[in-house]
């Protein structure tokens, strides 16, 4: 019997669902795809039928929780008119209460270990920073043509707060005693207006 493609997308969906909380949980290093098939349901067979591999599923989670959080970023960008505000909407990545934030961070750091050493995780970062310039341009290159910022190279400012944003998103995940929320809220917004507006800061 031919496999029914609404009920692969619903499988492959639990499966990364499951496998996405399961690694965020314990570890890269320590979850194996046993862990996985008991967290998704599923028998060895039922698991290799879509994912081969640890890596091979661990990058399809990477792949796929990280383009929810682009999606929900652009949602939230939309929210706003201003450019500024637009840049400066991502308080959300620095709430410990938010789910997404609690199990993306673990995933994040993960990926981040392993791309030290191997070129396809390398690849993946490639990708994560390019669709974060992507999104931040855009907002900037609207304020250069409305006026609100003058002398700006837009690619170059948008990686400046890329890398503001995740050197930010860093201590404040790893050492919240010396880093507290306020201390990280208040810091990008200083941060980011000191490069959009530097006459006003």
């Amino acid at each position: 019997m031919p496999p029914i493609p609404e009920l692969e997308v619903i499988r492959k969906a639990q499966i990364l669902e499951a496998a996405l909380k399961t690694i965020s949980a314990s570890g890269y290093a320590n979850v194996t795809m046993d862990d996985i098939c008991r967290a998704a349901g599923l028998s060895k067979g039922g698991l290799a039928h879509y994912y081969r591999s640890k890596n091979e599923l661990f990058i399809a989670v990477f792949k796929e929780f990280f383009e929810r959080i682009f999606q929900r970023s652009k949602q939230t960008m939309a929210l706003y008119e201003n450019p500024i505000d637009k840049l400066l909407s991502f308080d959300w990545l620095y709430d410990r209460n938010d789910p997404d934030v609690n199990v993306g961070y673990p995933v994040l750091f993960d990926c981040m270990s392993l791309a030290v050493r191997e070129k396809e995780y390398r690849s993946l970062f490639h990708d994560w920073f390019e669709n974060w310039v992507s999104l931040l341009k855009d907002a900037i290159d609207d304020g250069l043509k409305k006026g609100i910022f003058r002398n700006l190279d837009s690619e170059s400012t948008a990686r400046a707060i890329s890398a503001v944003y995740q050197g930010i998103a860093t201590r404040w995940y790893l050492d919240s005693a010396s880093h507290p929320t306020e201390w990280a809220v208040e810091s990008f917004k200083k941060a980011i207006k000191g490069l959009l507006l530097p006459n006003n800061i």
